[in-house]
């Protein structure tokens, strides 16, 4: 972390709760009604797939070689489990989460099993060069042919003060560049540029490998349309905003264009997932996230709490547990209960894949909850 503690506001949105700093978050509680039916009969008809979303989060007790070890560990399981894809995060300078370099921990993870495919969730490309990112990922393409994944952001995955060390002294890039980015990006990786462009002539290297699959992040809907007219894959955070974003699933899908990334539309859906055996200790397992979103809140940073510090503090605030329920963001509860969520959430965006995030200060739990998902979603 960086000297002193961070100012309050000063997280990115994927860090903090909507609502307002009053240190009681206000949830929505009528999402999961499934009453809308927007996107058809994609979760009802056919069967959903399921990836994962890894922060590496760093729970109290446990150092950040921890929370990594248990990345690999968590990987293997859901490789044999049948998950889809495996998604590692972006985070500077913060104790909630060890996973600060996806390019990195991609070759590991991806070394580590034998057909789920992997990626980030994302590279955070405001930071970075278009150009040396699409080498790197060349080169994984290139190692794991057919499984990699390089999932796109905008957000600054930190503070402000680290994202200026990130730069260290260059100018920011406005975020109205950001789809110039990714059509670079893009250029790179398969198409080439046109011969009287500035690059033109530059070469991304290792040559002669096929496109890894491209997808932006978002978690509004204000690049839905630029996702669509560059022809790349979307992926909607729900668990970053709770915000319905069935409606940019809807703007993607319309302005979509074919391209050399991707010949139809192709979204998937990030959810916070924690699952157990019995409702309430789910509801217990979650209080965690829900102690680490509010202290995030008042600038405090110290990894993920376990559920008993969770207890305590909301009781020393006159918290009621049962309004910290009904979390947009994610499903919380048994078996039974997550499945029947999950489809109606993919039947309302109109998806057939969900890449679920869960944090839980046991690594155990966490397990568990992977592996009850998994054994509730697969086909009748």
């Amino acid at each position: 972390m960086e000297s002193g503690s961070p100012r309050r506001g000063s997280y990115p949105r994927d860090l903090v709760p909507e609502g307002p700093r009053t240190g009681r978050t206000s949830y929505r509680k009528d999402f999961f009604t499934g009453r809308s039916g927007r996107g058809g009969d994609v979760g009802r008809g056919r069967r959903v797939k399921l990836g994962v979303v890894d922060q590496s989060p760093v729970a109290n007790g446990r150092t950040a070689r921890d929370a990594v070890s248990e990345t690999l560990e968590l990987a293997r399981l859901c490789d044999g489990l049948g998950y889809s894809r495996y998604w590692l995060a972006e985070h500077h300078s913060t104790n909630s989460f060890a996973g600060s370099a996806p390019e990195v921990l991609i070759p590991r993870v991806a070394g580590e099993t034998e057909r789920i495919r992997v990626g980030s969730g994302g590279v955070m490309l405001p930071h970075y060069s278009p150009y040396r990112v699409a080498e790197q990922f060349r080169m994984l393409q290139t190692l794991f042919p057919g499984r990699i994944d390089l999932g796109v952001g905008r957000a600054p995955a930190g503070t402000g003060r680290a994202a200026e060390a990130l730069r260290y002294g260059r100018n920011a890039i406005p975020v109205s560049r950001f789809p110039e980015q990714i059509q670079d990006l893009a250029s790179w990786l398969g198409e080439s540029f046109p011969e009287d462009h500035p690059y033109g002539k530059v070469r991304a290297t290792p040559r002669g490998t096929d496109l890894p699959e491209i997808w932006m992040l978002a978690s509004s809907g204000s690049t839905a349309e630029v996702a669509g007219r560059l022809g790349c894959g979307y992926s909607f955070a729900q668990f970053i905003s709770g915000v319905d974003g069935a409606e940019a699933v809807r703007a993607y899908r319309e302005s979509f264009r074919p391209s050399a990334i991707a010949s139809e539309p192709r979204v998937n859906l990030g959810v916070a997932v924690i699952c157990a055996e019995d409702g309430e200790e789910a509801e217990r397992l979650a209080l965690s996230m829900h102690l680490w979103r509010m202290r995030i809140l008042r600038g405090i940073d110290r990894g993920i709490p376990s559920p008993e510090q969770a207890e305590a503090e909301f009781g020393a605030m006159g918290v009621p547990l049962s309004e910290l329920r009904g979390d947009p963001r994610g499903v919380v509860g048994t078996p039974d209960r997550v499945r029947e969520s999950l489809r109606e959430l993919a039947d309302h965006y109109g998806v057939d894949e969900i890449m679920t995030v869960t944090v839980t200060h046991s690594f155990q739990a966490r397990k568990r909850s992977y592996e009850l998902l998994a054994r509730a979603m697969e086909p009748a």
